[in-house]
């Protein structure tokens, strides 16, 4: 069972759809223990970094998600979500993310002739061996929403990156936790096939 944490964010419903397309049996959840229990855990989101910490503080479940990584359970952040995974964001100054993974969430620049938030199909480059990614050609295009970005401070965490006036780290892997810039419910059969790799771990 995949719990996909219920913690007032938006995109819930594309993803649970996603995954019963799948046929995965999954649950929308704020629930400690049905988090805890669960063999996969997603956490979705959409919206600001502050704002959701606040709902996440508020419905007990930072330590929830700290405690979900420590155990080994699979745990994949999409959008928002993965931003949530590092130390803070320069959308919200002086807020404390969890802090599973090592890096800054920074604004995208502007530039001329190009809109900020980046927001449509952008293709990836993948890394050899990245998890998520097994069977999806390099190069493939997923969708983006976003107006921060994610600079990983270690290499080896990276899984793909794509390019929007910056380089982006777009996805990274460390053990067993997973995340995504981009938006997979939403990325059409490439996005499918990252949903049913994560499905397989």
């Amino acid at each position: 069972m995949i719990a996909i944490i219920d913690y007032d964010a938006g995109n819930l419903k594309s993803v649970e759809k996603a995954l019963v397309s799948l046929g995965e049996d999954c649950i929308v959840t704020r629930d400690a223990e049905t988090i805890l229990g669960a063999d996969k855990v997603i956490l979705p989101g959409v919206g600001a970094f502050g704002d959701a910490m606040e709902k996440l503080h508020r419905f007990g479940l930072v330590e929830v998600i700290r405690k979900v990584a420590a155990t080994g359970t699979p745990f994949l952040g999409i959008c928002l979500g993965l931003q949530l995974l590092f130390r803070s964001s320069d959308e919200s100054p002086g807020v404390e993310g969890i802090g599973l993974l090592d890096g800054e969430i920074v604004s995208i620049p502007p530039k001329e002739g190009y809109k900020i938030p980046h927001m449509g199909w952008n293709s990836i480059e993948i890394k050899e061996g990245a998890r998520l990614f097994r069977g999806i050609e390099n190069q493939s295009y997923v969708y983006f929403v976003h107006s921060y970005y994610l600079k990983a401070d270690h290499p080896e965490d990276v899984a793909a990156t794509t390019d929007y006036i910056v380089p982006i780290h777009a996805s990274v892997e460390h053990g067993n936790v997973f995340a995504c810039q981009f938006h997979p419910e939403k990325s059409g059969d490439v996005g499918l096939q990252i949903l049913r790799n994560f499905c397989d771990l």
